[in-house]
């Protein structure tokens, strides 16, 4: 049970992060059938955009895709990275604290990426779709403090 609740933890994070990266990275994957050409899709469904809109958000992505490249490439490094460090025969805590501080630094980055990106695609939304993509958010928000909270119960047991 324990093993189920980390899981749906460690899911929920990964789609709520991986949102951001497959829509940035879905360029490269334009196949219909792809897993980031299904959710795209969905989320332009659940969000109603139009066809000028779908272009020009796609238009802004291709124009950052460089920038995201290198900003997710350095976080997958610094993970990595991470893994080693926790995982090294010879792990101490400085090592891991360093490799911890790449990692919070490419995110950082991300974050900052993740921001222009808001503010180049905010405009071309209406205020319906900004609204949505809110709520969008909270409930990946309510799915992970309820994760955390089943987490916490799971544990006390």
């Amino acid at each position: 049970m324990k093993t189920k609740i980390f899981f749906l933890a460690l899911a929920a994070a990964v789609i709520a992060g991986g949102l951001t990266v497959n829509k940035t990275l879905a360029a490269d994957q334009q196949a219909p059938g792809s897993i980031r050409e299904k959710i795209r899709q969905r989320i332009a469904e659940k969000l109603g955009l139009s066809e000028d809109q779908k272009s020009q958000i796609k238009a802004v992505y291709a124009g950052e895709k460089e920038a995201l490249k290198s900003v997710l490439t350095r976080l997958h490094e610094a993970r990595v990275g991470l893994r080693a460090a926790i995982r090294a025969s010879d792990a101490n805590e400085a090592a891991v604290r360093a490799a911890s501080a790449k990692v919070a630094a490419a995110e950082a980055d991300l974050a900052v990426e993740r921001m222009k990106l808001s503010g180049k695609i905010n405009p071309l939304l209406n205020d319906e779709q900004r609204q949505k993509i809110g709520e969008m958010e909270q409930r990946v928000d309510d799915f992970m403090d309820q994760a955390i909270a089943r987490l916490g119960e799971a544990a006390a047991h």
